[in-house]
């Protein structure tokens, strides 16, 4: 495991304590815990991004039908409720 420091504001660094007491766990893992919840949640927007956009460049777009269909379903349920 490798260690660092990271530099926060002292509003955050009060925040993290709060909720490390309120967890009844440690500072450090609370902090390594969202630092990684926050590389994952990164490295999945950035893997659909990506793939979004190889599906551009190969000309893979949904029609107008399609678009209009999806749309559709949400003015529907819009209107009805």
């Amino acid at each position: 495991m490798t260690a660092f420091t990271v530099r926060v504001p002292d509003e955050t660094a009060d925040r993290l304590d709060q909720l490390a007491e309120k967890l009844d766990r440690s500072r450090s893992y609370v902090a390594a815990q969202a630092i990684e919840d926050f590389v994952a949640r990164e490295e999945w927007q950035l893997a659909e991004i990506e793939a979004g956009l190889a599906e551009a460049q190969r000309g893979e777009f949904a029609s107008d039908h399609d678009v209009a269909a999806v749309v559709g379903k949400y003015v529907k349920s819009a209107r009805q409720s």
